[in-house]
Parts: structure tokens; C-alpha cells; sequence
């Protein structure tokens, strides 16, 4: 078994969201259910699990051996094992969201651990749908059973293209080197339309699945929101069902 990852709940997992991921996390603050809200945060805290590994190794060898530890946590839970002593691990388990989707997603994050940006729009977009899409995909069904995880990809697509502008901002890049940042806002503002006709399908109740796409606009502009603003958009976006 690998050795497990550095444990950062002392303050509890919701707290850990709203600092980490704070956008997913004032999402959920949109769904009434206290069991589904639960969940829909485990979620996002084994996604950030995931992602912080890149950031947070000194080398490939070290960050595989942690998105290992993640992928044989969820294999152990779709093979009936116990969780393995994680708060994140344990919540999953308890939520019932297939554990073998969120193993994909920990294998799909050794692209994370490649020193090259990733190649061209054609493998931004398989990137992105195997890891923000996959996480939209599986809150959307735990928030309604008959959402289909198709009705979430454009939206996750243009969230997570603001994302990756946003860490190359930060000094680290995963886009194609020759993209500038009118090609981020071009191909936002694209899927974005895309996004408008698959939403179309999205029963109401799986919106704060995907409402954080109605942030993506600014953010592909490089443009840091208040909480206050972003609390208005993401009402907006939930009230109407449009990002």
C-alpha cells in the first residue's frame, strides 16, 4: 500500500472547502438537502485532494505515488473494503457516488505531473472532461438521479478553462504555450454558448452542479470577484438556470 497523503482536516471538511475551493463551496450552499450538501462537499474535497498533489511534491515519482494512494482508496471501496482513515475517503464511501468514476479522475490527474503544458485544444478538452467534468457529472447525479453527466460538459469545460488561465497566472502553466489570454476568453465565451443549450436538460435540482461556470466570464479575464459578487452570480445562475 503507498503511503497516505498529508491530512489537512483538522478544522473539518467543510471548513477545508470553503477555503480551498470556494467557488464549488458557495455553490453548495444552494442545495437545501443536508445529506446531498454532505456529499456534494466530500466530492469537491477528494478533487482538491487531487489537485493539490502537482503543487505540493518535488517530483513525478512522489506525486504518482499519491494519486495512487487516491485511486486504490477508491478501488478498495468498489471492491466492498473499508474505507481506507481519511476524512474525505470516509465520506465517500458513506455517499454512495461510484468510487470507480472518482478512481478514473485520480488517474487522469497524472497529467498533472507532466512537465510539458498539455499540446493543443484537443487535449485541453479531454483533460478537462476526465477531471472537472467527471466531478460536474457525478454532483449533478448525486443532486438528481436523472441528470445526464452530458448536460454538464460544456459548463465544466468553460470553468475549467478559466481555471487552468487562472494558474497560469499564478506561475504555472497547463495550457498550450501559444495560447494568450484572448484565446482563454474566446474558447469561455465558446463553451459557454454550448453550455446554454445542454443546461437546457439539466433538471433544476443538479444546478449547483455546474453554477460556478457563471463566474468563468471574469475569471478568464484575469479578474479576482468579492464574495459578495460571486454570491450574486451564482443566485443569479441558480435562479434561472443559466451561467
Amino acid at each position: 500500500m503507498s503511503a497516505a497523503p498529508e491530512n489537512p482536516y483538522d478544522s473539518g471538511l467543510d471548513d477545508l472547502v470553503r477555503r480551498m475551493d470556494n467557488d464549488r463551496w458557495l455553490a453548495s450552499r444552494f442545495v437545501s438537502d443536508l445529506a446531498a450538501r454532505t456529499d456534494i462537499v466530500a466530492l469537491v474535497a477528494f478533487n482538491y485532494e487531487l489537485a493539490r498533489v502537482a503543487g505540493g511534491v518535488t517530483s513525478a515519482l512522489m506525486g504518482e505515488i499519491r494519486l495512487t494512494w487516491w485511486r486504490e482508496a477508491m478501488e478498495e471501496l468498489a471492491a466492498g473494503k473499508a474505507p481506507r482513515k481519511h476524512p474525505a475517503v470516509e465520506a465517500l464511501a458513506a455517499s454512495g457516488v461510484d468510487p470507480l468514476a472518482l478512481a478514473a479522475m485520480a488517474e487522469a490527474r497524472l497529467a498533472d505531473l507532466e512537465e510539458a503544458p498539455l499540446a493543443d485544444e484537443a487535449a485541453v478538452l479531454a483533460y478537462l472532461d476526465a477531471t472537472a467534468g467527471v466531478l460536474a457529472g457525478l454532483m449533478a447525479r448525486r443532486l438528481d438521479a436523472s441528470a445526464d453527466p452530458a448536460a454538464v460538459r460544456a459548463a465544466a469545460r468553460a470553468y475549467g478553462i478559466a481555471g487552468l488561465w487562472r494558474l497560469k497566472l499564478a506561475g504555472r502553466s497547463r495550457l498550450p504555450l501559444a495560447w494568450t489570454a484572448a484565446d482563454v476568453e474566446a474558447r469561455v465565451t465558446q463553451q459557454r454558448k454550448a453550455a446554454a443549450a445542454e443546461l437546457k436538460t439539466l433538471p433544476i435540482a443538479a444546478f449547483p452542479a455546474v453554477a460556478p461556470a457563471a463566474l468563468a466570464a471574469r475569471q478568464a479575464k484575469g479578474r479576482e470577484m468579492s464574495e459578495l459578487e460571486k454570491k450574486a452570480r451564482l443566485t443569479w445562475s441558480v435562479a434561472t438556470g443559466r451561467i
